[in-house]
């Protein structure tokens, strides 16, 4: 078996990962050639483990080149493994495939089993009203639960006329908290942090003229 394979063999692992106002850092450590990493939001027993990312953000330089490298070919995979559920989302939304992602990298890591305190689930972290409002019976199923999260943006851009800094802070906080706060981002901090983060890997995924658009907007 190859080194990479070996290394996705742990990576796909259970894993505890929370969205929203719960962090998911990322530790890992290096032993005898093999990576390995744990996404969690608190700091690891075994002295082992050194903080790599936080928040799924900035590295800390533990390990920093082979952690980052097996980290974005563990995101390449993980992206690619979902992609034909997101493009036939976006077919049917036309919602860009590119904002799914980005909202999938944030609220799940593409873990479809994750579980939120708020008791939001799956890889775009449904809560049981949405998921009933759009046709999702089981929300821990990839095809379903990117349908239903596409559905919630499709509904988010018609009501905040495409402005996807509210659509993204309406997608974490809910419609009535933007309304709330005069159509704008709440002053929530994790609303705060959530619609960066999103933008930054919608960003990635899009290319400069996206970033260019949404650093105006």
């Amino acid at each position: 078996m190859s080194r990479f394979l070996l290394l996705l063999a742990v990576l796909l692992a259970p894993f505890t990962m929370f969205s929203g106002a719960a962090r998911a850092d990322i530790y890992g450590y290096v032993e005898n050639g093999r990576t390995r990493l744990l996404y969690t939001d608190t700091k690891p027993a075994d002295p082992r483990f050194k903080l790599y990312k936080r928040d799924g953000l900035g590295s800390t330089g533990a390990q920093p080149q082979r952690l980052a490298n097996c980290c974005t070919k563990y995101a390449s995979f993980t992206r690619s493994r979902y992609n034909s559920h997101v493009m036939a989302a976006s077919q049917e939304t036309q919602i860009e495939p590119a904002l799914i992602h980005a909202v999938i990298s944030v609220e799940s890591a593409y873990n479809p089993r994750a579980i939120s305190r708020a008791g939001a689930v799956g890889l775009m972290q449904l809560m049981p009203e949405t998921a009933k409002r759009y046709g999702v019976n089981n929300r821990m199923d990839p095809e379903q639960n990117i349908h239903g999260g596409a559905r919630y943006l499709r509904f988010l851009m018609k009501m905040f006329d495409n402005n996807i800094k509210l659509v993204l802070a309406a997608y974490n906080a809910g419609e009535e908290a933007v309304m709330k706060y005069g159509m704008r981002i709440p002053p929530y901090r994790e609303t705060q942090n959530y619609v960066p983060k999103v933008l930054h890997h919608y960003q990635r995924y899009s290319g400069p003229k996206v970033a260019a658009a949404t650093e105006a907007g």
